[in-house]
Parts: C-alpha cells; sequence; structure tokens
C-alpha cells in the first residue's frame, strides 16, 4: 500500500451531462436564455472555438455527434508544427500564400506549447540529407524558418556531419545519407489536448456535450439560421430524445463533414472540402532514439516519411490521398505496407521491421480547402476558409492542429459581427487548459517521492494530465482500495482511476472513449486494449450504473472498432 495523498487539489468545475443537456433544451425558454453561439463539431476546432467564445463573455454551446476527437483530431502526425515542406514550397516556387501559411503556424506554434505545457514538447527532428547539393538549400530553408519565428522559444537548427547523425540516431541506414540538419517542432498528444480544450471551455461556463447529432437546422421568418434540432444519442426517454436548440449564431466547425451541415442549410450548394486520407502505424521503441524523430519529406513519390518518438513508441507515416468522407474510416493494408516499405528504405538490415511489428494504425482524413487549381491534395495549401451562407450559417474549414487557436478566434470574430456592435478582444492566447496552471516540469519527480510511484507511472500522469494527476491517483484509490497505481496492463502505464477521472470529468461515455482518447492505449497497443476492456467496462459500469445488457452491448462495440487497428 502506498503513501495516503492529501494534496488539495481541485477537479475540473464543470457541469454534469445531465445538467448540460438541460441548458441546451433551456435555450427555447426565453430570449434570455438563446446562446450567442452554438459550436457543431467537437474535434480542435470546435472546441478552440467554445473556448475563445466562452473567455469573451459570450453564452456557448457546443455539440458533437460522436466523442471529442472522435475524428481528424485525434488521427494526427502528433506533431506541432511550423510547416517547413510547405516553406520549401514557398522557397522554391515564389508562393507568397505557403509563406504566409508558414508564418502563421510557427506563431501558433509557441502559443500552442504555452496553453498545455504537459502535453506538449520541443521534439528534434533529422533531416536526412543523401545528397551533398541537397544541403545549401536545406540548409537555408531550416534557417529561414529560424529567421520566421523569430523570438520562438524553440532552439535553433543545426547541422550534423554523417557521423554525427549516426550517433544521434543509430537506428538509420548510413548509406542512405551524407549528412543531416536537425530542426526543432512540436509534439503533443491531440486527443487529450482536444479533450483538455473541451474540459476548460466546460471550466469557464459552455454548454458542451458529446454524442448529440445535429439532424436539421431551424430558421426563423427571414430565412435565417436560428438553430438546431438535435438528437440526444444517449438518451433512455424517447420522448426527450430530439429536442431544439436556440443561438444567435451557429458555426460549423465539423471538418471534413463540414458539407454535410452545409446541406442541411443548403441542398444545392457546392462542396467546399476536398478530403484527403492520411494513414499512421505505431512501431516499438527502438525504431528510433528516444529524443529525436526523423522526417524525410523526398521520398520516391514525393510523400512525406517520418519516424516520431510518441508514448513509448514510434510513429510512422504518413499517405495523402483523396478519399470519400466516411466516418468510419479503415487504413487500407496496401498503405500500411507502402509506409513499412518506406520506413525499412530508412533502417539498418537488423532491424527490418514486418506487419507483425505494427502494433497499431489508424486512418484519418484530412480536411483539405478545396482550390480549383490543384491536382492533387499534396498541392492542396492547408490555411483555413471561414464561409458565411446567405442564411447565416458560418462553416469553417481547412487548417490544421497547430493554428486551430486562430482559426478559432477568426470565426469567432465572425460570429460577433451578427451577435452584438461591441467588440469584445481575444483571450485565447493567455489561456491555458485544465491540469496546465500547476504543472512543472519537476511534477513526476514529486509524485515519485511523495507517493512512490513507478518512474514509467508518474511521468506518463505528468505528461497527460498535468496539476490533475493528483485528481487521477484519488481515484485510483477508490479502484484499487488505498492503491494509488494499480495498473490497467502491467505493460503500460495507464492507471484504473484513470477510467473514473475519464468519466467524472472528462465525459467518457463510451469504453473506446476511454482507451482510445483519454488514454492512448489503443493507438499505441491495440492487442492489449482489448485485453483490458473488460476491467475498463466494469469500472465504468459502476460510475455510469451499467446493468449487463448494455456491459455486453459495449464490449461489442468497442470490440468492433478495436479490431480495425490491428
Amino acid at each position: 500500500m502506498t503513501k495516503s495523498i492529501d494534496w488539495k487539489a481541485s477537479p475540473p468545475q464543470t457541469k454534469s451531462r445531465a445538467a448540460i443537456m438541460e441548458d441546451l433544451r433551456s435555450s427555447v425558454s426565453s430570449p434570455d436564455s438563446v446562446f450567442d453561439i452554438l459550436v457543431i463539431g467537437g474535434g480542435a476546432t470546435g472546441t478552440g472555438i467554445a473556448l475563445d467564445a466562452v473567455t469573451r463573455g459570450l453564452k456557448v454551446a457546443l455539440i458533437e455527434r460522436e466523442d471529442f476527437a472522435s475524428g481528424t483530431s485525434s488521427q494526427s502526425t502528433k506533431l506541432v508544427h511550423g510547416g517547413v515542406r510547405y516553406l520549401e514550397k514557398a522557397v522554391l516556387q515564389l508562393d507568397i500564400e505557403q509563406y504566409k501559411l508558414v508564418r502563421e503556424a510557427l506563431r501558433e506554434r509557441d502559443t500552442f506549447l504555452q496553453m498545455a505545457p504537459h502535453l506538449t514538447r520541443w521534439l528534434p527532428i533529422m533531416l536526412p540529407v543523401k545528397h551533398w547539393w541537397e544541403l545549401p538549400y536545406l540548409w537555408i530553408g531550416t534557417k529561414f524558418s529560424d529567421l520566421i519565428a523569430g523570438s520562438s522559444t524553440a532552439p535553433s537548427s543545426y547541422y550534423l556531419s554523417k557521423k554525427e547523425a549516426m550517433l544521434k540516431f543509430p537506428q538509420l541506414d548510413a548509406s542512405q545519407m551524407s549528412t543531416a540538419l536537425v530542426y526543432h517542432d512540436g509534439l503533443q498528444d491531440d486527443a487529450r489536448m482536444n479533450v483538455a480544450l473541451a474540459v476548460t471551455a466546460a471550466s469557464y461556463g459552455a454548454s458542451i456535450t458529446n454524442y448529440a447529432e445535429v439532424l436539421s437546422l431551424s430558421k426563423n421568418d427571414q430565412g435565417k439560421v436560428d438553430g438546431v434540432i438535435v438528437k440526444d444519442l444517449l438518451a433512455t426517454d424517447s420522448n426527450h430524445e430530439q429536442f431544439p436548440i436556440k443561438a444567435k449564431c451557429v458555426i460549423n466547425a465539423t471538418g471534413p463533414f463540414c458539407d454535410a451541415i452545409r446541406k442541411l442549410d443548403d441542398q444545392s450548394c457546392d462542396n467546399i472540402v476536398v478530403p484527403s486520407k492520411g494513414i499512421h502505424i505505431a512501431l516499438p521503441e527502438h525504431c528510433t532514439p528516444p529524443g529525436m524523430g526523423m522526417i524525410d519529406a523526398h521520398s520516391p513519390d514525393g510523400r512525406v516519411v517520418f519516424l516520431l518518438p510518441w508514448q513509448g513508441r514510434t510513429i510512422a507515416g504518413t499517405t495523402d490521398k483523396p478519399c470519400d468522407v466516411d466516418p468510419l474510416m479503415e487504413p487500407d493494408e496496401d498503405d500500411v505496407q507502402w509506409i513499412l516499405d518506406q520506413v525499412n528504405s530508412y533502417l539498418k538490415n537488423s532491424l527490418r521491421l514486418t506487419r507483425q511489428d505494427v502494433l497499431s494504425v489508424w486512418a484519418g482524413i484530412r480536411p483539405l480547402v478545396k482550390d480549383p487549381s490543384a491536382a492533387t491534395s499534396q498541392d492542396i495549401v492547408r490555411h483555413h476558409l471561414i464561409n458565411k451562407s446567405k442564411s447565416g450559417l458560418l462553416t469553417v474549414s481547412g487548417g490544421k492542429w497547430t493554428t486551430f487557436r486562430q482559426m478559432a478566434e477568426d470565426a469567432v470574430d465572425a460570429a460577433m459581427e451578427s451577435i452584438t456592435p461591441i467588440s469584445v478582444p481575444c483571450v485565447s492566447a493567455e489561456i491555458q487548459t485544465v491540469g496546465a496552471k500547476g504543472w512543472s516540469e519537476t511534477l513526476s519527480t514529486m509524485l515519485m517521492q511523495q507517493l512512490d510511484l513507478d518512474s514509467d507511472v508518474a511521468g506518463h500522469l505528468s505528461d497527460s494530465y498535468g496539476d490533475q494527476a493528483w485528481q487521477v491517483l484519488k481515484l485510483c484509490e477508490v479502484s484499487s482500495q488505498g492503491d494509488c497505481q494499480t495498473r490497467l496492463s502491467p505493460l503500460h502505464p495507464y492507471l484504473t482511476g484513470e477510467v473514473r477521472y475519464a468519466v467524472r470529468y472528462e465525459y467518457a461515455q463510451h469504453a473506446t472513449d476511454v482507451l482510445a482518447r483519454r488514454t492512448r492505449l489503443a493507438y499505441i497497443d491495440a492487442r492489449e486494449a482489448i485485453n483490458v476492456l473488460p476491467l475498463v467496462i466494469d469500472i465504468m459500469a459502476e460510475e455510469l450504473t451499467w446493468d449487463d445488457g448494455r456491459k455486453a452491448l459495449e464490449h461489442r462495440n468497442a470490440l468492433k472498432r478495436l479490431e480495425k487497428m490491428i
């Protein structure tokens, strides 16, 4: 038995889902109850908009059809990047739009890392240089990026000889490089960042809920959008399943699905999103050094290939090809094999990987903004677009994780025009997420010293929850009769108390919410996620009062999703 936890840490001050649903239903009761902004979509952009708007003093609601970060926002490369690839195009093609994208991304990258320092960190990334004549323009590119970044806290880029590069990254095949450059980008836990944004917005007073689907848009006598009809996907009483929500401005922030919402407003509208499918795989940790990644933007077919250390694994990718918009997007085996082939071409023969080495695989849809002159999705600039329909529906599309805050600021600025004549400045750049305010780099050491935690558990709790680690540990005592570090699996640092914390404070409603997005077990070891599924369901059943029938249903549904990640 470990030492008793007496730390005075407060959990997030948020409403229960039931109370939030009542707030949403009450929006039709009187003019004063109408929301200023209703956001559709609980990904990075949607939760960013909710946080921006509520911290400007607006009355805000957000509804998400699935779970927060259930789509693109949890299936990213995990980088908070300044766009070195786009900078290359800006220089070589004299493309001012690409340059603007890089400049914005570099500025927002620093803000991102300051918002949630426990969920992010700087990662040195090696650029292998195969031919000596490539070095000058790559060196100029990285130094130009340093220059644009200005007063960024990112360490400067630097040159490595072939010998130095092999010492830094011994897994690489020496014959594949003549020298190397190293630059720095941010690394993040994307799903937990998304959830943190949602919980932070809720703590400021936004009415945020998952598993609520928009069935239709409502309009007033002038034909202007004034709300939605929503279906509560978790309702047990059919009389309360569907209800209206009224708002002065409705913002569509549904990523690759935004055209479906736009067609609820105007069936004849043209699509503004070109969806692109990106595959990533998780490989064993030994494929990269602990503190360095590798990116090559010059693979044989022009796609970016990377290896990044993340959560005790190596993430490799990626593909980038047009696709249909499918909420149940599955990885193609051909794409998985292509990534493996590319990775093997960079690694030493002694480290050659096979399909059995793949610990998890996932497919995400990038919501790229349509450009009529672009031949392929790789040529489409990752900028964002804000579109206002004739009926007043505001749609935010495009962009990327790094610039979510700027996208949100621009969207709320546009929404304010129809809400109030008073200009209220954005303050989101100064906001920190739940878990950040009391966090420090010494937190994991403090957890080990005060509570005798294993080092991997302490590091995980610090990096995933920040100052909320203490609250998680208190709930571990509830799960384990006083033992605050009982693991879900002996192979990983995830604890039983994280399941209770996810349900009580992070709106987890299904087992996959916990296994894929509150913890990241499904993304680093899908087979082990299946193994611990019964335990996770048992703990959630205690919290949510599920009967045996509901537990069996939960197991079937979760198993179906997790098996697709193997």
